[in-house]
């Protein structure tokens, strides 16, 4: 069968192209940077299709006037040969190569056994170890368990990597990466555009990053067209990125340094973009910081109410409480007069009465206790005291040789999408 495909590839320019039937087919690669590295560190093979009018045509359109399951297994293993050959003659020693493969014959082929040796086998001759492959699959396969748990083993043991694509878009789950375990997965790009218009969905982002990361993933986010993108993706702490931003999908590959000066600026325009956020955030916060560390050095003598009456006083505070060393609360909270702000909200009721609750889990709990008479600072998050944010800066005080936690929770609204 590579016999018979590689006898369809023609070398034309210095460049590998195919023809099957009336279809032209050639190779783009569009470059995968790192953030820290500065550079290139893979390329995505893409394809493209020219009908025997010359008009160009989507991939998708190629494959689906393939009339038979076989017929499109063939044409995805010579796309794959293809770039293979056009890949090893331009992009040097160092780098991965991304190959995308078809939905539908990623298990299919898998499973044939001698089928698969022998593409590992031509991929080997072509120059090309296996541990700089990188195969991508989209959820779509995983309908098929089994079948698709058996396929991720055979493929592993050729010694490439997996990518999973496409996460965040449809149903997509964290049961897949665990089942799946892949190298490296490559975020949808809706979730950057969602991020992108809002503060909430990109703390979020953060987060999710942050649990792939504890998965054991890399974090590949695709579609990066504009600088405010690039800087959201450096924010949240990807670890590769795709996209217009940094390199177009080019017949050709890049040199060594490749974006390098324009992932230097967006470095440099996220570190101006964070002083000015600390700033910002100094100058909303510190006036509560002042009041708590003003109630911390007379809470021992004073008592919770008189000692945080005047941080009580502050516009924007939801509730102000202290919790023993064990996370609960040594007397009533303490709410403000402000009408409306916190007003009960019915479908919370349940949570009510958090004089009774334990809060030792809670960050702001742990971290205060870590560091005695250090301000701590949460993110924001949902409060209890009705369908607001919030965030809680807490303080460990030692009050009659025991630490006590000092915290506050105040109204955060400036980013409500």
């Amino acid at each position: 069968m590579l016999v018979h495909l590689a006898q369809t590839l023609v070398q034309e320019g210095g460049r590998w192209r195919a023809r099957q039937g009336g279809w032209l087919l050639d190779s783009h690669f569009q470059p995968v940077f790192s953030f820290p590295h500065r550079r290139a560190v893979g390329y995505e093979a893409l394809l493209r299709v020219t009908a025997a009018d010359g008009h160009a045509v989507s991939p998708l359109h190629f494959f689906e006037q393939l009339e038979s399951f076989e017929a499109q297994w063939a044409a995805d293993r010579l796309c794959r040969l293809l770039h293979v050959n056009n890949f090893v003659h331009q992009a040097g020693d160092i780098g991965w190569l991304f190959l995308n493969i078809h939905p539908a014959v990623f298990v299919h082929g898998a499973m044939q056994t001698q089928a698969l040796d022998a593409s590992v086998r031509t991929v080997q001759a072509l120059g090309l170890p296996m541990h700089r492959l990188v195969l991508e699959v989209t959820e779509d396969v995983m309908a098929q368990e089994t079948d698709f748990q058996q396929a991720v083993a055979a493929v592993r043991e050729t010694g490439c990597l997996l990518a999973l694509d496409d996460f965040g878009a449809g149903h997509s789950n964290f049961d897949r990466i665990w089942h799946i375990h892949p190298e490296i997965v490559k975020l949808d790009r809706s979730l950057l555009r969602r991020a992108c218009g809002s503060p909430r969905i990109a703390r979020v982002l953060a987060q999710m990053v942050s649990l792939l990361h504890e998965c054991g993933s890399l974090v590949l986010l695709e579609g990066v067209e504009t600088r405010d993108e690039a800087l959201l993706a450096l924010d949240v702490d990807v670890d590769l990125v795709q996209g217009f931003v940094f390199g177009r999908p080019v017949p050709g590959t890049l040199g060594p340094t490749g974006a390098s000066q324009e992932i230097d600026e967006i470095w440099s325009l996220l570190d101006q973009r964070h002083a000015a956020g600390r700033a910002e955030l100094g100058a909303r916060v510190d006036p509560y910081r002042s009041a708590l560390k003003a109630a911390q050095a007379v809470l021992p003598t004073l008592g919770l109410a008189q000692a945080c009456a005047p941080l009580l006083a502050l516009p924007g505070v939801q509730a102000v409480f202290a919790l023993d060393d064990q996370g609960r609360h040594v007397a009533e909270q303490l709410l403000p007069q402000s009408p409306g702000l916190v007003d009960a909200d019915p479908r919370f009721e349940p949570l009510g009465l958090p004089s009774e609750a334990r809060w030792a889990r809670r960050p702001y709990f742990r971290r205060a206790l870590d560091e005695p008479g250090v301000v701590q600072m949460t993110r924001p998050y949902l409060s209890l005291h009705g369908p607001r944010m919030c965030v809680t800066l807490s303080v460990a005080v030692p009050v009659a040789g025991r630490l006590q936690v000092l915290c506050v929770d105040i109204d955060w609204v400036s980013d409500p999408a």
